[in-house]
C-alpha cells in the first residue's frame, strides 16, 4: 500500500475558506491593537498585561508596541515546558497586536480631558471584545496569554478561575510596581471583558459557520 501523501489538493472551496479565515484573523488582530491604543489614550488604566507593558516601557525607554510583542515572545517561550501547540494565529498574534497597538496611538489624538478619555477607553474595550471574536472564530490557535492559561490548567488540575486569577493578579502587581497605570480603567476590563467577549464569541463563530456552510454548497 502507498503511504498517503503529507500534501493533498485542497479543493477550490476550501482554499476560499482559508483565505476568508485568514483575512478575518488579520482584521481582528489589527482591531485588537486598535482597541487597545484607545484603551491607553483613554487615561484611566488598562488592562493587567497592559500595565505591565507600560511599566516597562516607562522602565527601559522601549516602546509600547515593541514590550508588547517582546512580553508575548516570553510567554510563548513558557509553552515549551507546557507542551502547547503553537498555531499560525499564535504567532501572528504575538506579532501583530504590538505593532498595531503603536500604529493607532500615533494616528488617534490624545483627548485633552477625562470627559472625552474614559468615552474612548470604553469604546476600546467594546472594539477588543469584538476583535477577541473575530480572531478566535478564525480557527487558526490561541493567543499566547490564552495559551498560557490553558496550559496552566492542563498540567496543574487548577480550576480556569484560580488559574487566570493568578496569571492576571501576578502581572497587574507586577506591572503597577514598575509604574504601570491602574485605574478605574483596569476594574473596568477586569468585570466587562468575559462578558462582552461571551457576547461577540457565538456572534462570530455563528457567522463563521454560517459563511463556511455557504462555501460548502456552492
Amino acid at each position: 500500500m502507498q503511504p498517503r501523501s503529507l500534501f493533498l489538493p485542497i479543493s477550490a472551496t476550501s482554499r476560499r475558506d482559508l483565505l476568508e479565515r485568514l483575512v478575518q484573523l488579520l482584521v481582528g488582530l489589527f482591531l485588537y491593537g486598535v482597541a487597545l491604543g484607545l484603551m491607553v489614550h483613554g487615561g484611566i488604566g488598562v488592562a493587567p498585561w497592559d500595565v505591565l507593558a507600560l511599566g516597562v516601557a516607562g522602565q527601559t525607554g522601549i516602546g509600547y508596541g515593541t514590550v508588547t510583542v517582546l512580553v508575548s515572545i516570553l510567554v510563548l517561550a513558557l509553552w515549551i515546558p507546557l507542551r502547547q501547540r503553537v498555531g499560525l494565529g499564535t504567532l501572528l498574534n504575538a506579532l501583530l497586536v504590538g505593532p498595531s497597538a503603536d500604529l493607532a496611538l500615533v494616528l488617534i489624538p490624545e483627548p485633552p480631558s477625562v470627559w472625552i478619555g474614559a468615552p474612548m477607553f470604553l469604546a476600546g474595550l467594546v472594539l477588543l471584545a469584538f476583535a477577541t471574536g473575530l480572531y478566535i472564530a478564525a480557527d487558526f490557535g490561541p493567543g499566547p496569554r490564552d495559551g498560557l492559561m490553558t496550559g496552566l490548567v492542563r498540567r496543574t488540575g487548577w480550576p480556569v478561575w484560580l488559574v487566570r486569577t493568578l496569571i492576571e493578579g501576578s502581572v497587574l502587581l507586577i506591572g503597577f510596581l514598575l509604574g504601570g497605570p491602574v485605574g478605574v480603567g483596569t476594574v473596568l476590563f477586569a468585570f466587562g471583558v468575559g462578558p462582552l467577549v461571551g457576547w461577540f464569541l457565538p456572534w462570530t463563530t455563528r457567522l463563521r459557520q454560517a459563511r463556511s456552510r455557504q462555501l460548502a454548497r456552492v
